[in-house]
């Protein structure tokens, strides 16, 4: 943006609402003014930005006046009441919840894959999935010289992912048991610490969670690809920050390890880090804060025809997040 915008945050207190504040100041985005927003508890409450103290205040109806920018963070029931008054005061909303997501008349966006989509836009914009996004740093330079048909893959995803009260809990059940205290536990149903819960988001009918069909869902909508197809299970694991992510990708052309990462290397925000003999692969602990997602483990699947396997890490409050919003907001 050539001017400077009045931006506001929804959701300014929560995990994914402090990294967009951070975004917005580290890539210097041209911020005239800047309103936070949150719930009645949050309401001042100040946080940092460029310096000086801002002030949390009540999300309300009438709290987007003169906003041009409102990226919102604070769950799906909060964005279909609220986005329309932003959208109805002038302002283009940038969600992160999944509640637009499935709308066709809502792009559905990573800019490195589909930014064109951005320009048909009706005030609202969603953001995607983080585990998709992530994914897709990866499987889409693939898909556009190869052609993907299908992918089977497991997510090994951060507690960061469920928000602050879940970053909180693993460490105090770390703590507990190094003391050997009981282990408490609330955000989620079973013990998170030192264990791995094949459990994110809710059950479906079908057995898959809605977490899991995400994948398909969205990936279809941001690659354009109707036919795609992905079986996922996704498992929640005792890791704070950035998801991981094992892919087996079919193709519809013949792959090659080495044509594959001629591809990957040329691939926008993504790093190829790929030498298993000097034990150099995508790591978790060496995503967290880093804008580019890490790509790794590249090999021929053994099992699918034109197969890819690879592994893919990525902050998933970052590319998965709030940067992809800012980048949104960049391309506006």
């Amino acid at each position: 943006m050539s001017r400077k915008v009045h931006v506001a945050i929804v959701g300014a207190s929560g995990a994914v609402g402090v990294e967009m504040l951070k975004v917005l100041e580290q890539r210097n985005f041209p911020v005239e003014k800047l309103t936070l927003l949150a719930s009645a508890r949050s309401a001042g409450r100040t946080l940092p930005f460029e310096g000086k103290e801002i002030q949390i205040q009540e999300l309300r109806e009438d709290s987007f006046q003169g906003v041009d920018v409102a990226l919102f963070s604070a769950g799906g029931g909060i964005s279909k009441t609220f986005a329309p008054y932003a959208v109805q005061a002038g302002a283009v909303v940038i969600d992160n919840s999944s509640a637009f997501r499935l709308d066709e008349n809502v792009p559905l966006v990573v800019p490195e894959i589909n930014g064109a989509d951005i320009a048909r836009n009706r005030g609202i914009i969603s953001n995607p999935n983080c585990t998709t996004a992530i994914t897709l740093m990866a499987l889409y330079p693939l898909h556009q010289a190869f052609g993907v048909k299908r992918i089977f893959a497991s997510s090994y995803q951060a507690v960061s992912g469920t928000g602050a009260q879940a970053i909180e809990e693993l460490r105090q059940q770390v703590d507990a048991i190094s003391a050997q205290r009981p282990v408490e536990k609330a955000v989620y149903p079973h013990q998170i610490a030192f264990n791995v819960l094949p459990h994110v988001d809710s059950f479906l009918d079908s057995g898959y969670t809605r977490e899991e069909m995400k994948m398909e869902n969205e990936g279809r909508r941001i690659m354009h690809h109707p036919g795609f197809r992905a079986s996922v299970t996704c498992v929640r694991v005792p890791v704070y920050r950035a998801h991981s992510v094992a892919v087996n990708a079919e193709f519809e052309r013949p792959v090659s390890v080495e044509a594959a990462r001629a591809v990957l290397d040329k691939a926008p925000g993504l790093k190829v880090v790929d030498d298993p003999a000097q034990n150099l692969y995508p790591l978790p602990l060496n995503c967290s804060g880093e804008d580019d997602c890490q790509v790794g483990r590249l090999r021929m699947d053994c099992a699918l025809d034109n197969g890819l396997a690879f592994w893919v890490c990525g902050d998933q409050l970052l590319k998965g997040a709030a940067l992809n919003a800012v980048q949104i907001a960049e391309w506006l």
